[in-house]
């Protein structure tokens, strides 16, 4: 339930408050202008609403012309429903298409992770072996220049 009321743009109350559940109105206004829309909710301040609010304007003169313009390209609503058909086949076809390019993508990506991953790991692994063999070189080189006086001096 909600309270409704509109004013029509000369400013007079053309559709009195009304507390209830829906309410319509249909005015025809020759010259145009702003209407204001009421909708009060005073009564349950703390229920949660929703409000639907349709509202439709048109001139019955540019109706008739546009109709007739309609009549004039032969277009029936059978013709648009097949063609909005036919739009809906190719947008299904471009989502499919989308989605299989995002698991692909994704695909990549992820392959793309996995082999940093592994050239990481052998790389280090290849650092740790060139480090070790670097030291173990060392530690034989300086062995091999090392001298033992057996424990006596010649003087």
């Amino acid at each position: 339930m909600a309270g409704f009321a509109i004013r029509d743009p000369k400013g007079e109350l053309v559709h009195p408050y009304q507390w209830k559940a829906g309410s319509e109105y249909q005015a025809v206004e020759p010259n145009g202008g702003y209407f204001g829309i009421c909708v009060d909710n005073q009564f349950s301040r703390f229920a949660a609403k929703l409000v639907n609010i349709y509202i439709t304007t048109f001139k019955y003169e540019e109706w008739e012309k546009f109709s007739s313009e309609w009549e004039d390209f032969n277009v029936s609503g059978e013709n648009c429903t097949r063609i909005l058909h036919g739009v809906d086949v190719r947008i299904q076809e471009i989502l499919q298409h989308q989605q299989m390019s995002r698991s692909r993508e994704a695909r990549d990506f992820n392959l793309l992770l996995d082999n940093g991953v592994y050239v990481q790991y052998w790389s280090l692994a290849q650092c740790t072996v060139i480090v070790s063999a670097f030291v173990v070189q060392v530690y034989f080189v300086k062995r091999l220049f090392e001298t033992n006086n057996g424990g006596r001096s010649k003087i």
